[in-house]
């Protein structure tokens, strides 16, 4: 059996109150939401902070106000509750999607939104327990000086394993950042950089403590997940896209995203710049879901062969884009969970 390591608690009331231990612990203390990630890691002790505040009894860190002219989503919302709402549909439907495809029920119980925006990257060589990662001489990541995925590279490769953060990019999200000093505003887009290990730019004294988006109205979005077992896992492909289209059908803005290729979501830029005035079409679909997979670069960092999941980027951006025409999609979906089940 695995044990937690030992460590201090603290149980803020206030974000004033929990900024304030942020600050005065440094880096030794981690904010604990739901604990599905961090307890695990600690566990493996991956992670191992000398002490754990606890956010579940700050009162303003569980609200959310959703209307048409934007909405506000508190960090420890959990993922059952917004897979849950009918008011995370339509504009919103890639998040509530993200949210309902996080493992298993009992685990989108706990897991919040601010949590898994922070979710730990991931690798073959890190998830391991002490022992493993000991008998390889550890990785870079945790206690070595190799990454085992790249030998010859001087940055971790871990992956991003996050499902909402690639959703909330196709949707224009910003988070608010909360510290002793004051708080700032960052695009989720901004959030994250290219390294696995220093893969979140949110500060040690700062706390994540709502997600904020503008008017989703006349925007349909939709999130597609790649992973081993059909009925939960991490993803080891995703794809995020929204759109906003005119009363003929005719792309006005667009967003697409893929995750889970590289240490941090990716914005498809170039894809996403050729669907604006257009329709929707067979044609419009093929090209942007081409351009999209070029910026996939998977590596073998993760579960299924890194050059089949570069393959079927270009199907999965597809799909998504098919879903935003208004296809109904519940066959594929259907199908693609019985063959990750059987691969």
């Amino acid at each position: 059996m695995m044990r937690l390591p030992l460590f201090e608690f603290r149980a803020p009331q206030t974000v004033l109150e929990a900024v304030r231990i942020l600050d005065g612990e440094g880096p030794k203390a981690m904010p604990l939401a739901g604990g599905t990630d961090l307890l695990p890691n600690m566990k493996r002790r991956q992670q191992v902070p000398k002490a754990l505040m606890s956010l579940n009894h700050i009162p303003e860190l569980h609200q959310k106000t959703l209307s048409d002219s934007g909405s506000r989503l508190g960090a420890c919302l959990t993922l059952s509750e917004i897979a849950a709402d009918a008011g995370f549909r339509n504009g919103m439907t890639a998040l509530a999607q993200a949210a309902s495809f996080v493992a298993t029920p009992q685990i989108r119980n706990m897991a919040t939104l601010g949590g898994n925006l922070c979710l730990d990257t991931r690798c073959n060589y890190y998830d391991q327990n002490y022992e493993w990662r000991k008998a390889i001489g550890f990785c870079l990541k945790k206690d070595g000086d190799t990454c085992w995925v790249a030998p010859s590279s001087s940055k971790c490769m871990a992956v991003s394993s996050t499902d909402t953060a690639p959703a909330l990019m196709a949707l224009g999200a910003r988070v608010r950042l909360v510290s002793r000093l004051g708080e700032r505003e960052v695009p989720l887009t901004e959030l994250y950089q290219n390294d696995g290990i220093h893969y979140i730019k949110r500060r040690p004294n700062e706390l994540l403590t709502e997600v904020l988006l503008d008017s989703l109205r006349g925007w349909k979005s939709a999130y597609w997940k790649l992973r081993r077992r059909g009925s939960f896992d991490f993803p080891v492909l995703s794809v995020a896209a929204a759109a906003k289209l005119s009363g003929t059908g005719v792309v006005e803005a667009a967003r697409i995203v893929v995750g889970s290729v590289a240490c941090l979501p990716l914005v498809a830029r170039e894809a996403s710049e050729l669907l604006v005035g257009r329709p929707l079409n067979q044609g419009t679909i093929a090209e942007a879901a081409a351009l999209a997979a070029r910026i996939a670069k998977p590596l073998d960092n993760t579960d299924f062969d890194m050059t089949w999941r570069k393959r079927v980027t270009a199907e999965f951006v597809t799909y998504a884009l098919r879903e935003l025409r208004g296809e109904d999609m519940r066959g594929e979906r259907l199908l693609l969970t019985r063959h990750s089940s059987s691969l």
